[in-house]
């Protein structure tokens, strides 16, 4: 029996090359975000432009493995390189794509309370905070409360059945769980100011929790900021949500 020729596909190559570069490319963002060296618009555009390339690598690994499959009178080789570029570009434009679809879901807003009349304030992390920063005054955008209550109709305080010290102690120790960085701390006001970083990129969102008394009963509100970013794409929603429910859960 005659010997098929062999032939390397040539999207195996693709693939493969476009998914060194979206990692690369992706790799340079998020280092050169967290050293200081872009800031995080332009860090953003090459994040999405790595993802594009990811996307390429995807597709041409997915035509090169079918055209292997289905070749007939040539050997296609190039498996190894298709399935390695799939995954790689894969590794880049899922996490991208997941969040650019969850920002299309929440409000265009980076500030969220579960107190819209008399949100927690900030002292400490005020004076950490910079111009470059965004606003702490609950003024930007305009419609910000109409704006929360719209996307996210269900946070609001926790009414915990124990002793504001022992409820100041529990969410103490859940924020130190969380390694969020502790601005400050004072158990007698019921405030916790603290410093959460994601785990990527790096960006930084301010948190500050407030534990008052309700005959017997311990009310807690919290709010959470990021410092850049028109949209924090429901981050700090889902904060605040799963810190209070594990709270909760003490």
């Amino acid at each position: 029996m005659k010997e098929k020729k062999k032939e390397r596909s040539e999207f195996a190559r693709w693939s493969f090359k476009h998914a060194c570069i979206s990692a690369t490319l992706a790799a340079l963002a998020v280092l050169g975000y967290r050293f200081g060296i872009i800031n995080h618009q332009f860090a953003v555009v090459i994040l999405i432009g790595s993802a594009a390339l990811g996307m390429m690598a995807v597709l041409s690994a997915i035509v090169s493995i079918l055209a292997i499959i289905t070749a007939v009178e040539t050997k296609v080789t190039g498996a190894l390189l298709a399935i390695t570029g799939f995954i790689l570009g894969l590794a880049v434009v899922a996490p991208v794509f997941q969040t650019i679809q969850a920002g299309y879901k929440v409000p265009r807003i980076h500030d969220i309370t579960t107190d819209l009349h008399n949100p927690p304030a900030f002292v400490a992390i005020a004076a950490i905070r910079t111009a470059d920063h965004n606003p702490i005054d609950r003024k930007t955008p305009a419609q910000l409360t109409e704006l929360q209550q719209a996307g996210y109709p269900d946070i609001g305080p926790l009414l915990i059945d124990k002793d504001p010290a022992q409820v100041f102690e529990d969410a103490v120790s859940l924020v130190k769980a969380r390694d969020w960085e502790i601005v400050a701390a004072t158990a007698e006001n019921g405030m916790i100011e603290a410093t959460a970083t994601t785990r990527i990129m790096g960006f930084k969102d301010d948190v500050v929790i407030r534990i008052t008394a309700k005959e017997g009963q311990s009310i807690v509100d919290m709010r959470s900021v990021s410092r850049i970013g028109i949209s924090d794409m429901g981050a700090n929603a889902a904060r605040i949500k799963l810190f209070l429910n594990d709270l909760s859960n003490v």
